[in-house]
């Protein structure tokens, strides 16, 4: 995938970014995951005023992809505030392991961005391999 194919899914990003529902924190967050096979799925946060009812755009972007029936992911893209980039919570970055999404683009200032490996964002992550060797241990 080439610098203007980035470009153009991160104009996307940001037109799901201005969808968010941020009353709360007037802080919109967009997510575009993008699957093996080159396909796309959107997710904005979208808050409450319970906030732990809330949910994160990188989840709702994973969830999509998810029950459209895709588990093989690419990367995703996550667009914020751009003057201070936004990088997933722990949860997000934790929902990424689970379905071993390898990097992770952060959107900046200007439309630049930032290509982020999985494993530096969740370094020892917890994982599905490990409950399993946990398991054969009993």
């Amino acid at each position: 995938m080439g610098k203007n194919d980035i470009q153009e899914l991160i104009e996307q990003t940001l037109q799901i970014r201005d969808c968010a529902y941020a009353p709360y924190s007037d802080y919109p967050v967009g997510a575009l995951a993008v699957t093996e096979d080159g396909k796309y799925f959107s997710g904005c946060n979208v808050e409450n005023v319970s906030y732990p009812a809330g949910s994160c755009a990188e989840r709702n972007a994973i969830a999509a992809a998810i029950a459209a029936g895709n588990k093989n992911f690419a990367f995703i893209i996550i667009a914020g505030d751009l003057k201070h980039p936004t990088y997933p919570c722990g949860i997000c970055r934790q929902v990424m392991a689970e379905f071993q999404i390898p990097y992770v683009i952060i959107v900046k200032e200007n439309k630049q961005y930032e290509k982020i490996a999985l494993e530096e964002l969740l370094p020892h992550s917890f994982t599905a391999a490990l409950v399993k060797n946990i398991r054969s241990y009993k």
